[in-house]
């Protein structure tokens, strides 16, 4: 396994690197989740959407 304490050192600074790194990930992630469940994001979506609706139902009425 492990020759001397430099490399389980080395090793246990390296594990405790990457647990940080993933920690930091998921703050993100968290971030970004909490702005897509904001409300402003719903009713953006929501506008977005009625307006493509709206443009095909008006294309429809003027093709008829």
């Amino acid at each position: 396994m492990y020759k001397n304490f430099e490399e389980v050192e080395f090793n246990l600074k390296r594990l405790k690197l990457e647990r940080e790194i993933a920690l930091e990930e998921l703050k993100g992630i968290r971030q970004d989740v909490q702005e897509d469940l904001s409300p402003y994001n719903w009713l953006s979506t929501a506008l977005s959407a009625a307006k493509k609706f709206g443009m095909l139902y008006l294309v429809r009425k003027v093709v008829k």
